[in-house]
């Protein structure tokens, strides 16, 4: 399973991608309206860290608005997927992209029945919300998993993007569930790579260490 990052933030994106571990990004409104500066400049510069796919979303409502913002943010670089609500006129405005050669990303999926029009529609990805299916009392990896077994059966193309991802454990499940990506806010990688017996683990490695040499640096002064 490929790893994105999902935020806006430059400085998150530069420490998480030092890691080595992210494939891709995504972006929204929202994310953006938390940064100063120019948003086409910021999502050149993701591209530039990240090397992979990278979702920016139109804003208009209808189709053909959707297909003209489509077209201009895909000339600010060839990593550029194009973020679309799964609506009617989300779905037209997928479909006339992908005849057009242009990548796009379906999101706010809920359900596999959405899932399916998506791809469908010729999405390049879908993504399902898991964080925001459990705040309403659904049960996220049932979802996750009724679509992930929609696309393998009618081996559609369009790969599944778990996203709104709160915690650890929702990106456990998207690997065992067989996603093709997950898109992980920054505090969640962070909580990913931290375990206390990982940090004991090397602190008893240190200590052990430096009693050693203390060992050597004692026998070779009473030789000496």
């Amino acid at each position: 399973m490929e790893l994105y990052i999902d935020t806006a933030n430059l400085d998150d994106i530069r420490e998480i991608a030092h890691w080595g571990i992210l494939s891709g990004a995504t972006t929204n409104p929202t994310l953006l309206s938390r940064e100063s500066g120019d948003y086409d400049a910021i999502i050149c510069e993701i591209c530039g860290l990240v090397g992979g796919p990278v979702s920016a979303e139109v804003m208009s409502e209808v189709a053909e608005g959707m297909v003209e913002e489509a077209e201009r943010l895909a000339r600010l670089n060839d990593n550029v997927v194009i973020k679309l609500p799964l609506l009617p006129e989300g779905l037209r405005a997928a479909r006339e992209l992908s005849q057009r050669g242009i990548k796009t990303n379906l999101t706010l999926c809920f359900s596999a029945n959405q899932a399916l029009l998506a791809a469908r529609a010729g999405a390049t990805y879908v993504s399902p919300f898991v964080g925001r299916l459990d705040d309403i009392g659904h049960d996220s990896a049932k979802i996750l998993g009724e679509i992930v077994d929609v696309y393998a059966v009618n081996n559609f193309d369009t790969k599944v993007i778990a996203a709104s991802i709160r915690n650890p454990l929702h990106v456990t499940q998207a690997a065992l569930l067989g996603c093709d990506i997950a898109t992980i806010p920054p505090d969640v990688f962070r909580k990913m790579v931290q375990h206390p017996l990982t940090d004991r683990g090397l602190e008893s490695f240190k200590n052990d260490w430096e009693k050693a040499q203390a060992r050597i640096r004692e026998a070779a002064e009473k030789l000496g």
